[in-house]
């Protein structure tokens, strides 16, 4: 675990405001939160929930999951990103450009991969897949909302899950962390996918100068900005990096529990469909 004085350094280093990592759940600060994650070998459909079964195998067959190329990532890719985030009530501070330039440096890094899931010709969602010692990390995955009802999102996270799973020396596969300020419905989505919520503390540390200003009110009037400019993606990530810093200063027993680990009633299972179709 880092120390604080090498936190302030790295900070005053990078000219950062501030820093979020994830630490052990015995942590002495830190937001009650969780990684997304698959641990291996064993991933087919007896893992998988009624609803996505289903769903899996509609996608499957409304698409074709493949390999493609990073050119044709940065070509068609940013259409996906753009429509993903604006159906999620989301903005995204990356231009068409740079989302270019994104797709193409990790082109020329080894170990990057895209992978998507191809209808009628198009591509119809996508994700980038990259290896770090035993686990394989999973990136900007996106779907254009004219292909959710076809399941395109449940036969390319299954496809992918499955053959990153069975390559020699993978043992899990890391989807995603607890968000600043996504919606729950994409972290629900990925445990019907047989992923399963590994606890840890995300901790948040500001710059020195800054950390006065980290304070209920200051976070109060960050939110109220937030709802008159809904989607705006740096009052959505400000609010988010308050909340987690306050929350992580209480007792881990007096925190809120993050929505998505919250048991659901009993008929929850019924809207499953729907939630995969708004993920």
């Amino acid at each position: 675990m880092p120390g604080e004085r090498e936190l302030n350094d790295l900070m005053r280093d990078k000219r950062a405001f501030c820093l979020r990592y994830s630490a052990p759940l015995n942590s002495p600060s830190g937001c009650l939160s969780y990684h997304v994650v698959r641990e291996g070998p064993e991933y087919d459909f007896q893992v998988l929930g009624k609803w996505a079964r289903k769903n899996v195998r509609r996608g499957s067959r409304n698409c074709k999951v493949e390999e493609i190329s990073f050119d044709r990532l940065a070509e068609e890719g940013w259409a996906l990103q753009r429509d993903t985030l604006e159906r999620q009530g989301r903005r995204s501070h990356v231009s068409e450009r740079e989302w270019r330039v994104r797709c193409l440096a990790a082109k020329c890094l080894p170990g990057f991969e895209a992978w998507a899931a191809i209808a009628q010709g198009r591509l119809a969602a996508s994700v980038i897949t990259f290896p770090l010692d035993d686990c394989i990390y999973l990136l900007y995955q996106q779907c254009h909302r004219e292909f959710l009802s076809a399941h395109v999102n449940n036969a390319l996270s299954f496809t992918v899950t499955q053959k990153m799973l069975c390559r020699p020396g993978v043992r899990s596969v890391f989807y995603s962390l607890h968000s600043l300020d996504a919606p729950a419905t994409m972290d629900e989505f990925k445990f019907r996918m047989g992923y399963a919520a590994r606890l840890v503390r995300q901790r948040v540390v500001f710059h020195p100068a800054i950390e006065p200003l980290a304070h209920p009110a200051m976070h109060a009037i960050v939110r109220a900005a937030r709802a008159l400019v809904p989607g705006h993606p740096v009052l959505a990530k400000a609010e988010g990096v308050l909340r987690f810093y306050l929350q992580g200063k209480r007792p881990l027993g007096e925190q809120d529990c993050p929505p998505s680990l919250v048991p659901q009633p009993a008929n929850a299972n019924e809207s499953e469909e729907l939630a995969d179709q708004t993920a």
